[in-house]
């Protein structure tokens, strides 16, 4: 598509210039290169269709899934993701001949400028991210912390101990089995052996969350200020002062109030705006390459780079600075893949995205190639190569393009803040899950809100581009720098590539990141700072978070109880057993938690039936409802106590309080019915063993206004208790009871019996309530964490709201955390 694109440029060039041989063996080189790409990223099994699950889905499902849904996800994708790539020309060369070069008689930095970002966007947005970085999802999901994640699945390198074996068989736990041999088994045992490198993925993994979110705050404010900054071609300089500031800041806020409307709203509301815009670009393009110079494609060469390397010297390179914002949002390809998918995602950018960027940058080369006498402040910027018949239609569109184009970079602050928190990096804050349909698409309100504030203050604080850019490029080029490790080692811990393919991936992308990097950190006064600071609040709070929930689990693991300590209180005087079910919240997924032992302690009483609740986080998107539950019994038969341990993966949905206990329910009805037939009461969990509840191998289902109570057990959806008119429609959960054909099923039935009037009793929650303090003798920084950990607990949201508990039946046990 790219060399046809070059060679119809050649023959509409040759209607009034002759191109020279030269120029046509340049297009023949470049159509040559970037097809032994493909044919190399075919080999290596980067751009197979093997390795292209959609959403988690197999090859044979990409098959059979439709083209009509990809093409809409496709249409989509251009509003959420492709807004802030598709609206770099608006600031890109502006930002590029702001101090550091001028544009002279000669052109050399225009056509080096154009050379750079030509082969900038064709290197890292479509080489890197569409065809390798894309690969490298985790079940359909794509951000930094899916790249974590594989990595913890195929090496142990988690810092959090609570693995079990049995997460593994989660069918979504995809981990490549490694031999014992090879460089990929000793580079995995070099890196398990390690604590300290565990610890530096962990910290490359935050720096990566941490700069995106500072993009997210100055993403918005850089695009939306350079499309308002086109009012400077019709009013006054203190008029734009005045105009320009409250103009972007009302933007913003109109941005960030539309965010709880959900993405797939909002996609089908700016797409239209961005495929417009690219229509637009793509022809101004056109005009002007026609109108001013036709051969503005030879300049496309890599020779100009070098030229201008060579004329402009340190303030060339200190200018690369403003050129790398040519692919600011890439990384949104990437962040946003469980928006939508791989391939609505590759489709839209190859065959809308990158060819009107090329034209839109080309027309802008083609037209400062042949003007060179403009002295006012605006001669690089956007607007003045837009005819004035035009300017205006224009001026509204870049305002609306900026707005939509501001949505990539939330969307995936969105989705990465809520992996960390799933990951337990983050503190708890709500997630709203805006589409019934879409899995993976989310809106969080405190972080909305506080993005919003920021961004303003941004916008307020730079008033410029120039200092706006120099903060968004930093934060853009970490963040790749990032991807680009984390990516290597998914090749080398998870592909198995090639060691040699793996290396050059690493320092073709990684040396083209770097330069970047370098141009960007000699920005640090002109407002590169404020990335970096950003990024340094966001690590030492999501670090002590990690920090603290790892040193609480260790706490509740080394001051468990046993499982005798626990059988013992059914023969101690004044304990006695009260009606209902027990549902008892701890991290650990063995022993008696050192919470319930203070319960008892104080209220010399627990009820009938007792069942320790576990709810954990497994490094994968998604755990299929049928494997969620794994259930134990603790203790003798008689004893009617169990464990629950609930997973769910970094993506999944949580229910809401009703149907996760009469999920619950069920559950332990499930694995009583299916105890019996197991030899040796194989699940007790003496034994270590537990018992995947699916897809009911006992007889239930959900009916509606059942009233057969007899011969089976229900249980009441109450959500709409409160509703008289909706109560009658309420949906039961009902099982079969067993006939009484033996002995064994007579024990079965009676212990059901048993949970069923338990249940209807009542359901209590028992939760620790927890306060750390430090040892006595601790030193003066561990002092200071705890203080901003008991900080960031006592005023985010509690366990027991991100586990949607209601308050009418918790109970909280006061429990002192000494570290």
């Amino acid at each position: 598509m790219l060399f046809g694109f070059f060679h119809r440029s050649h023959r509409q060039a040759n209607g009034a210039h002759k191109a020279s041989p030269g120029a046509f063996r340049f297009q023949l080189a470049l159509g040559g290169m970037l097809c032994c790409i493909a044919i190399c990223l075919s080999k290596f099994g980067i751009g197979s269709s093997s390795m292209d699950p959609e959403l988690g889905c197999s090859d044979k499902s990409l098959k059979k899934s439709s083209w009509k849904t990809t093409m809409l996800l496709a249409y989509q994708s251009l509003g959420v993701v492709y807004g802030d790539l598709s609206i770099s020309p608006l600031y890109v060369y502006k930002s590029t001949f702001a101090d550091d070069i001028t544009h002279s008689e000669t052109n050399e930095e225009i056509f080096g400028v154009l050379s750079f970002v030509f082969w900038t966007l064709t290197l890292v947005p479509l080489l890197k991210y569409v065809f390798i970085v894309l690969r490298a999802h985790d079940n359909g999901q794509g951000g930094t912390f899916a790249l974590y994640s594989l990595i913890c699945r195929n090496v142990n390198v988690s810092l959090l101990p609570n693995k079990q074996t049995s997460d593994e068989q989660v069918s979504t736990y995809k981990c490549e089995s490694h031999q014992a041999h090879g460089y990929h088994w000793r580079i995995k045992i070099w890196i398990e052996k390690h604590k300290n490198l565990h610890i530096v993925l962990l910290i490359v993994a935050l720096l990566g969350t941490c700069m995106v979110i500072g993009d997210g705050v100055l993403t918005p404010a850089l695009s939306v200020f350079s499309a308002v900054s086109g009012l400077g071609l019709s009013l006054s300089k203190t008029q734009h002062e005045y105009a320009v500031v409250p103009i972007t800041c009302f933007l913003i806020v109109c941005l960030f109030a539309l965010q709880h409307y959900g993405t797939h709203r909002v996609g089908f509301l700016f797409a239209p705006i961005i495929v417009t815009w690219l229509l637009c670009i793509s022809t101004l393009g056109i005009y002007n390459i026609v109108k001013w110079n036709p051969l503005i494609y030879q300049k496309l060469s890599p020779s100009y780079m070098f030229k201008f390397l060579k004329k402009t010297r340190k303030g060339g390179w200190m200018s690369l600075g403003g050129i790398l914002l040519c692919m600011t949002g890439s990384e949104a390809m990437f962040a946003d893949l469980g928006h939508f998918s791989f391939r609505a995602i590759q489709i839209a950018f190859t065959s809308c995205v990158y060819p009107a960027l090329v034209l839109a940058y080309m027309g802008q080369a083609a037209y400062l190639s042949k003007h060179h006498s403009m002295n006012n402040n605006y001669q690089i910027g956007f607007y003045v190569y837009v005819p004035e018949s035009v300017r205006w239609p224009m001026f509204v569109i870049a305002i609306l393009a900026s707005v939509v184009g501001s949505q990539a970079i939330i969307s995936g602050t969105f989705s990465i803040i809520s992996q960390s928190q799933s990951l337990g990096c983050f503190p708890r804050v709500k997630v709203v899950h805006t589409s019934n349909r879409i899995h993976g698409q989310v809106y969080i309100p405190e972080v909305n809100w506080v993005l919003m504030v920021l961004c303003v203050v941004a916008a307020i604080g730079f008033r410029d581009t120039k200092h706006l850019g120099n903060a968004s490029g930093l934060a853009v080029i970490t963040v790749m720098l990032v991807t680009t490790c984390l990516t290597s080692l998914v090749m080398i811990l998870c592909w198995h590539t090639s060691l040699v393919f793996s290396l050059a991936f690493f320092l073709i992308f990684g040396s083209i990141e770097a330069l970047y990097f370098s141009s960007s950190l000699m920005k640090f006064l002109d407002g590169a700072w404020l990335p970096i600071l950003l990024a340094f609040f966001l690590m030492v709070v999501m670090f002590v978070w990690h920090h603290f929930t790892i040193k609480k689990y260790e706490f509740d693991l080394q001051n468990k109880l046993s499982i005798d300590w626990l059988l013992a209180l059914r023969d101690s005087l004044g304990i006695s057993r009260v009606p209902g079910v027990g549902l008892v919240y701890t991290n650990i997924v063995i022993g008696v938690p050192a919470n319930f032992s203070h319960f008892v302690t104080n209220l010399p009483a627990f009820h009938q039936i007792l069942v320790f609740v576990c709810v954990k986080y497994v490094p994968v998107p998604f755990v299929p409802p049928s494997e969620r539950y794994l259930v134990g019994r603790v203790g003798p038969q008689d004893f009617r106590s169990y464990r629950c341990i609930v997973r769910y993966g970094y993506r999944d949905i949580h229910q809401d309080v009703n149907s996760f206990e009469s999920e619950l329910i069920v559950s332990l009805a499930n694995f009583i019915r299916s105890e019996a037939s197991l030899p040796g009461n194989l699940s007790d969990e003496a034994n270590c063993g537990f018992t995947i509840i699916g897809s009911s191998p006992c007889k239930w289902a959900i009916e509606e206004n059942s009233a057969d109570a007899s011969t089976m057990v229900k249980f009441e959806d109450e959500r709409n208790s409160n509703d008289t008119n909706l109560r009658s429609k309420a949906k039961k959960v009902r099982f079969l009871l067993p006939e009484n054909e033996g002995a064994k099923d007579g024990i079965v039935s009676n212990e059901l019996q048993e949970l069923l009037l338990a249940h209807e009793s009542g359901i209590a929650s028992i939760m620790g309530h927890s306060h750390i303090q430090a040892k006595a003798g601790s030193s003066l920084i561990k002092k200071t964490t705890i203080i901003l950990y008991n900080f960031l607990r006592q005023n985010c949201r509690g366990p027991n709201v991100a586990l949607r508990l209601p308050p009418e039946s918790l109970l909280e046990v006061g429990m002192v955390y000494l570290l």
